[in-house]
């Protein structure tokens, strides 16, 4: 039987502290050389480098650990710390390091009371470690009444919590790598994946809870639903029902595709690009972590990762990536690609260790 070919395109308590010279136990000598001992350097680092030390770091350093970012124009770590000892931790390791108010701690203590006091519909959080605060974000629909008691939450927060506005409605990009359709609807194929030696993809949760049978589109019916998870979460698995070829790899609509070879977590400032049936091939960057999306209807999303890149209906459970990297399945937003907006998409890592799958 002849294959067709579907595709699609798609952060530390100090160990060491600071020595003292106690008197009469280092020399002149020893003690000027030390004041004469150039600071480490910052080290060059690519965007998987970085992920893996701020890591490692964030193991060391503990609860003196406030978050990191990617500074992909220096192509370094940046790491808020909470005093100047745990700040020589992170640069004894190449990375630069930011003394900031807010503790991680304090940042996931604002996120909790938004969630008991601020749960409103067109509402968004996400840790943005480049401002070391949770950045809350209100689309059109929050007006009046609503909006007044959103306003009142975050200025209780202090300086943990900033208010912003956007010009779109959060929405899921329902309507949907290439195009999925079934029942009436369109999604986007996220990642091939592979679980038992069987072929199988990834999309969006939102799609599989609406949709069971897919197609591609051609109309030809290509998978049926494995595994679903929304709201709450935003994935789906769906099996492979036909002999189609299922390749490692993304479309990016230009008569080429982006082979992918694992999975990544996404890091804040990591320039990515997602690729969705309706818009597409756009690029941008990571802008928040564990994100929570408040779409109406009872439907909230936590864990997310909050990019710049636009997306539109149809897009949903499009792939995003990082070079080689799978990072995310398209969720939904606000905006579309002639305006802007924010998207946010489900961490493929999480779906993969959820469905048992790999990227293959």
């Amino acid at each position: 039987m002849k294959h067709r070919r579907i595709s699609r395109r798609r952060a530390v308590a100090a160990g060491a502290g600071i020595a003292a010279l106690v008197a009469g136990g280092v020399t002149l000598q020893s003690a000027n050389a030390s004041e004469n001992t150039p600071a480490p350097e910052l080290r060059v680092l690519s965007v998987t480098a970085a992920g893996k030390l701020a890591s490692t770091l964030g193991k060391d350093l503990g609860g003196d650990a406030a978050g990191t970012y990617y500074d992909a124009k220096a192509k370094s770590l940046v790491v808020n710390v909470l005093d100047e000892a745990a700040a020589e931790t992170v640069e004894s390791a190449g990375a630069k390091a930011r003394v900031v108010e807010n503790s991680l701690a304090d940042l996931k203590s604002a996120r909790t009371t938004l969630k008991q006091d601020a749960t409103i519909p067109g509402t968004s959080w996400a840790l943005d470690p480049a401002t070391n605060k949770v950045v809350v974000t209100a689309d059109r629909t929050v007006t009046g009444a609503e909006l007044a008691e959103l306003t009142k939450v975050v200025d209780g927060l202090g300086g943990t919590t900033e208010l912003k506005r956007t010009k779109g409605a959060f929405r899921t990009f329902v309507a949907g790598g290439d195009a999925i359709t079934g029942n009436g609807g369109r999604c986007s194929l996220g990642f091939n994946v592979v679980k038992g030696g069987e072929p199988f993809f990834l999309t969006a949760g939102h799609c599989t809870e609406g949709i069971t049978v897919w197609s591609d589109s051609s109309g030809t019916e290509i998978g049926e639903n494995a595994d679903s998870s929304f709201p709450g979460n935003d994935y789906g698995l769906v099996k492979y029902t036909a002999d189609v070829e299922h390749p490692s790899e993304v479309n990016l609509y230009n008569g080429s595709a982006q082979q992918i070879s694992g999975a990544a977590e996404a890091v804040v400032g990591m320039e990515v690009t997602r690729s969705g049936s309706t818009t597409q091939v756009h690029d941008g960057s990571v802008t928040g972590l564990d994100a929570t999306v408040n779409y109406g209807n009872g439907d909230i999303v936590t864990g997310l990762i909050q990019t710049d890149v636009c997306a539109e209906p149809g897009d949903s459970g499009g792939s995003l990536f990082s070079g080689s990297s799978a990072i995310g399945l398209t969720s939904g937003g606000s905006g579309d690609c002639t305006s802007g907006g924010e998207t946010f998409f489900q961490p493929v890592p999480e779906a993969l260790s959820a469905t048992g799958t790999e990227i293959g």
